[in-house]
Parts: structure tokens; sequence; C-alpha cells
């Protein structure tokens, strides 16, 4: 199976039909973009049709559609389901893209040579989950095909995968499977390919501080009553004690602590922390006492403001003492805390420590679990053994900070294992401005996958 020629010979095509689905702006947090929702559903499908899969079809929920496709060649051999996501992030703010987000554009650069696709979507997850499609297409025209394919593509990953998990209840059968196959992670760098082994959970919520019932004229009022703004100020500002330690009572009951081997192998992944700084323009970094950068992104959990809102905030002044102030707060979690309880744990000490002179309300939005994948395992191995046929080195594990919330439900649901197989890099500014995607990457993607499924097979025979 030569699928490095393959990738070569069809390379500008699969470029061009990566740049069309990146046009749709299926934006799931919005709901102005319904259509475009069901433009890129609709799209996927006929990928996947084009591929090669002999069944398709387009699931609705009650929010948006999930796109299914197989191609089953054996009922007696393996199973691989692969995971994607269709939706993407707003893009906001507009004003800090180089190009308009969804008029994709490919730019040379000193990290890409070879150029990357600048476009909301590019890595997270259009690209990524497009390398699977192609890579299907490559095995069904070259015969080399040796196993089942599944995929379940879905609309709203970004909104925390609300319908997705009653999808799965509900048509558990059709979507059994041996392995679940995800790329919506990343690789160290292009010459130290890893395979990510852990994801952290996470727990969201938005609070809202309420004061006086009206908006107040600050000079009248200001010192007489509580500001809802100046009081969530400080409400955060507790969260966090003078070592980057969070403060909720029981939040580090459940928390892993790894072993000091456990840490030491972490540490052999390479990273230039000032390389790490310069790429995002900081002074120095920040985080918990007593563990370094790649640790407090991975193996910790954090607490992090991501949207703080409130008054007035147009041009020129207005002196209010505004009646409601608002944050979004999300928090990232490590096995075996579970997000329920987190976010109870939250609500039950935000409204604890509220003054009297304000009242509160916390909401719930998502959440999930975080997922550890065994590196001893069959299917670790056939990832790292794919990984050694094009790169030419083993795969380095890593444990990555981010969230896919669903992955946990997958394992309790079909007790089957998840590889977590990105190609993306981290300077690729996924949910940020001028997002994009190595075209390296992506082609390197469609050319590695086949291997997998080769090996998975021969390894679960």
């Amino acid at each position: 199976m030569n699928t490095k020629l393959y990738v070569e010979n069809n390379k500008d095509r699969f470029i061009n039909e990566l740049i069309d689905l990146l046009k749709i702006p299926s934006i799931s947090a919005d709901s102005k973009y319904k259509k475009e929702m069901q433009d890129a559903a609709e799209m996927v499908e006929q990928q996947l049709k084009s591929a090669g899969c002999e069944k398709t079809q387009i699931f609705p929920t009650k929010g948006h559609a999930i796109v299914y496709g197989e191609r089953i060649i054996d009922e007696n051999l393996p199973t691989v389901l692969v995971y994607g996501h269709y939706d993407v992030q707003p893009p906001d703010p507009l004003d800090l893209w180089d190009s308009p987000p969804f008029e994709p554009v490919i730019k040379n650069t000193e990290l890409h040579p070879e150029g990357a696709i600048y476009a909301r979507g590019s890595c997270d997850d259009k690209g990524q989950m497009f390398m699977h499609v192609k890579a299907l297409e490559l095995m069904v025209n070259e015969n080399a095909l040796p196993c089942n394919v599944k995929f379940m593509i879905e609309g709203e990953e970004e909104v925390g995968s609300g319908n997705l998990a009653p999808f799965i209840n509900d048509y558990k059968d059709m979507l059994a499977n041996d392995v679940i196959l995800i790329s919506d992670t990343g690789m160290i760098s292009k010459e130290h390919p890893s395979i990510t082994t852990g994801l952290r959970g996470l727990s969201y919520v938005e609070v809202e501080v309420t004061g006086p019932n009206r908006d107040l004229h600050s000079g009248l009022y200001g010192g007489a009553v509580a500001n809802p703004i100046n009081i969530l100020t400080k409400m955060i500002a507790s969260l966090q004690d003078d070592n980057n330690r969070i403060t909720i009572p029981g939040f580090y009951d459940k928390v892993e602590e790894l072993t000091a081997e456990e840490r030491a192998k972490m540490a052999e992944a390479p990273f230039d922390l000032e390389h790490y700084k310069d790429s995002i323009g900081i002074g120095n970094v920040h985080g918990e006492t007593g563990f370094t950068t790649n640790e407090r992104n991975s193996i910790r959990p954090t607490l992090d403001v991501n949207g703080i809102w409130g008054g007035y905030t147009g041009e020129g002044a207005k002196t209010v003492i505004a009646s409601k102030a608002y944050a979004k707060i999300s928090m990232r979690l490590v096995p075996h805390q579970d997000w329920n309880e987190i976010t109870e744990l939250f609500k039950t000490h935000f409204e604890s420590i509220a003054p009297d002179s304000v009242s509160v309300k916390v909401t719930p939005h998502h959440g999930g679990q975080g997922y550890v994948t065994p590196i001893d395992g069959i299917e670790y191995q056939a990832a790292d053994k794919a990984i050694q046929d094009v790169f030419g080195k083993s795969a380095i594990p890593l444990r990555s900070g981010g969230s896919i919330p669903i992955v946990a439900l997958f394992e309790e649901t079909f007790d089957s294992k998840t590889i977590l197989l990105g190609f993306g890099l981290d300077s690729d500014a996924i949910h940020s401005p001028n997002e994009h995607f190595g075209v390296w990457n992506f082609l390197k993607g469609i050319e590695t996958i086949p291997h997998f499924y080769k090996h998975f097979t021969q390894l679960k025979s």
C-alpha cells in the first residue's frame, strides 16, 4: 500500500475539497447559522459517499444533525469507528483575522513552507476530520481497506455534544465497533510525532451577580450600594490563592497524583520554554506552584474566566453602577474528577462567598469526564506502528490539556478504547483568530491513517 504516492497524486484535489467545506460557516453556537449547519452536514455526507461509504444517512437531532456512514466488507473483521465534528467555533473577534475566517487562503510561513490553510475550522476539526474521509477513499481505490469502517460526524462538539449521548444510546448496535479513532488533537511537532493518551474533563458554567433592581447613577449611589461588577471580580479573584491553587472546598479530593516516575517520563517530551513564551507573546509563564508548564496544562485541573461583562462598555463615558454582572467560567478536570460533582461544588462555594448585598445565580452549561488511553494495548500499538511507518520513528505518548467530553462516554457505551491520532500543532491557533492547518500536516494525516487500519486489523486477528 503506497499511501504516499496516492496522496501526492491527489493532493491538489484533497486541498480544494477541504477548502469548499471550510467556506461554510457552520457555527453551532449561533442560531443564525442553522441553514449553514445543515449545508455542512450534507456536504460531509456527500464526501463520505464519494470516498466509498456504501451506506450514509443524516440523522436529525433536537439540535444539529449527525452524519453517519459505513463500509462493511466482512462482519467477521474488526470495525473502526471514526468520530469527528463539522461544527466550528465562532470566529470573533473578526478584526483580529488577517483574512476572512470563511474565505480560506493558503499562506506560506517559516513553520509551514508548504503552506497552511487559514480558515475557521481548518484544524478544529474539519481539516482533521476530512483526513479520515480521504484516507477511506485512498484505501478503497487502492483495494487496501483491511476491515470495516464507520463514521459518526456530529455538529455540536463545540457546544457540548448535548444530543450525541441520546443518539449513541438509540443507535448503539449500528455504531458497534472494536476501536474509536479520532483526530481532534495534535502532535508535538513535525519532527516529534505524538499520540494523545489523555484528555482533561470539563465543567463550564455561567454566573450572574445582581445588585440593585436597575442601573444606578454612580454619583448619587456610589459608595452606598454594592456594585455587582466589583463584587463579581472580587469573588472570582478569591477562587485561586497565591500559589494559583483553586480554593473551592473538595475540588482536589479526587485529583489523580502522578508518581515521580510518570512525571519524569512526561518531562522527556521536547519542550522549549523560551519558544513557548515567544510564540504567544508573554513575558513569563504562570500557574500552580510546584508543577512545570507541561504538567500545568495537562495533568493538573484549572479554573479560567472565559468572558466577563456588565455595565456600560460603549464609546465615551456613562457613569452608572450596573444592576448585573456576568462571567463565563470553565474548569478543566483530570481523571477521577466527576464534572457533575465539580459543578455542584463550584455552585455551592460561589453562592456561599457572595455578600448579602447581592444575589448570585450559577447556570451550568456543559461538561464531560477526563480520559486516559493505556499505551500497552493493541489500539495504541497499532497507532504507534502507523507513525513508525510514515515518520520513521516511534510516537511520544502525550497527555493533552484539551477536552473531548464524549470520549469517556464512548468507552462506557461500547467498551472499546479510543485512539487520539491528531496532526495539528499548538501554533495552529484553534479557537483563535487566524486558525490554520499546515498542508504538510493535512496530507501526512491522510498518508498515516491507512497504516493504523492495517496494523490494528493484524493485531486484532
